[in-house]
């Protein structure tokens, strides 16, 4: 395994983080900013919005530029931006610098993902985007509770310190051990354009939002589901989001494992798998040890389909990736934010607190509608574009003065035809 990949992961891992980590510091932010909890949460919602537009417009802006010094800018701004948060006197230079943090979350995997696909042989793509994106499932596994911990003992500014030096130490793994012979030409933004006229990128993208938005569609309100459907004590909470993290970790490898084989097929298989599992999870939320099993499997099967996702569309936009895989981290926060909406809906319907996760289930069959549709088209594609399979058959140049002649055998030339006629 490259060692570059483990720099692009702690990368992914201080990102991860600082996504993460600010859900379970709101209380103490609110308080020493003097806003309410809703108003803090907008360092949440504010940083998801930037995340899309960083993901799409900073990405577009670089694509004329060398691959690997783009991510090292990227890592700094994310340092600024970390540090601008733990130093701001109030709230509108935290939001600030939350900010200029997410606007790099999305280019950096976009274009961090193309980079670990460069440090790899072909037939191992996924799994190198996969390990990138280990990061990110370890920020939720292991960074979230320590982080949170760190702030609740030594104040919440402590926590984005950390994050702000995890990035200091991402930029020297990055500087050092990500060659630069595998930073590929960088392209015009008109040929980065040019892969979205491509059907099967935004069948992959519109894939990506349904999916992941069906996952956080019951995640983001599973809290709830566990203390008051559930039983659990509140006090509980937290260690089974560490059981989630776990599953999203484990369905991470084994995603990146299988979209090597097949990248299709896999992401079929995950999709069709997490309806299943949020459906029974629905069902059987009354049951604390059965929602101990749900809420593992979703984290499994929601986050096995993240590797897939991303190489699929790098690879329907291969002579110019960049933009389209930057692309695809803002679809995840489209979905991310489309699943809130949606699992909100239904509670504030009066629904219960189960109905996020059955709109969750049927989000997530649309996007297996979706994935079956693509791969369905992508096959037919590849069908008719492959060419006819041929055999050579000798033809005598002049068969009819051979056989009048009595002489040698007539020169011959060899015709291909399809070997259907030849039969």
């Amino acid at each position: 395994m490259p060692l570059g990949l483990i720099a692009l992961a702690l990368g992914a891992f201080g990102i991860g983080l600082t996504e993460f980590v600010i859900m379970g510091l709101l209380p103490e932010v609110a308080a020493d900013f003097g806003v309410t909890e809703a108003a803090a949460g907008w360092l949440i919602s504010g940083y998801a919005l930037s995340v899309v537009v960083g993901a799409l417009f900073l990405t577009a802006a670089t694509t004329r530029l060398p691959r690997k010094p783009v991510l090292l800018g990227l890592i700094v701004l994310f340092i600024i931006g970390n540090a601008l948060t733990a130093l701001a006197p109030g709230y509108g230079l935290a939001m600030v610098g939350r900010i200029i943090a997410a606007l790099t979350h999305g280019a950096f995997f976009g274009i961090g993902s193309v980079l670990a696909a460069s440090l790899v042989p072909a037939a191992k793509k996924a799994g190198a985007i996969a390990i990138m994106f280990t990061g990110l499932t370890a920020a939720n596994v292991l960074g979230v509770p320590f982080g949170t911990f760190l702030g609740q003992q030594l104040g919440w500014r402590a926590t984005f310190w950390a994050i702000a030096v995890i990035g200091v130490l991402a930029f020297i793994g990055i500087a050092l051990l990500v060659p630069a012979t595998h930073d590929n030409a960088p392209t015009r933004l008109r040929d980065e354009l040019g892969a979205f006229r491509s059907g099967q990128v935004w069948l992959s993208l519109i894939v990506t939002v349904l999916a992941y938005g069906g996952m956080f569609g019951a995640f983001t309100y599973i809290a709830y589901t566990l203390t008051e459907v559930s039983g659990f004590a509140s006090s509980m909470v937290p260690w089974l989001l560490v059981l989630f993290g776990v599953g999203l970790f484990l369905g991470n490898w084994a995603g990146g494992k299988a979209a090597d084989r097949s990248i299709d097929a896999t992401l079929i298989v995950f999709v069709a798998a997490l309806v299943v599992v949020l459906v029974g999870f629905a069902l059987v939320a009354a049951s604390g040890p059965a929602t101990v099993v749900a809420l593992f499997l979703m984290g499994g099967f929601g986050f096995g389909t993240v590797p897939g996702l991303q190489s699929r569309i790098m690879g329907y936009a291969a002579s110019a990736p960049t933009l389209a895989s930057g692309a695809n981290i803002g679809a995840f926060n489209v979905g991310n934010a489309l699943g809130a909406w949606a699992g909100g809906v239904g509670i504030a319907a009066g629904l219960g607190y189960t109905s996020p996760i059955w709109i969750g289930a049927g989000i997530t069959a649309l996007a297996l509608v979706v994935m079956v549709a693509a791969a369905l088209t992508a096959r037919s594609a590849k069908t008719v574009s492959a060419p006819a399979r041929t055999t050579t058959v000798a033809v005598p140049a002049d068969a009819a003065r051979s056989a009048k002649t009595g002489s040698a055998p007539a020169p011959t030339t060899t015709v291909a035809v399809p070997a259907d006629a030849a039969r």
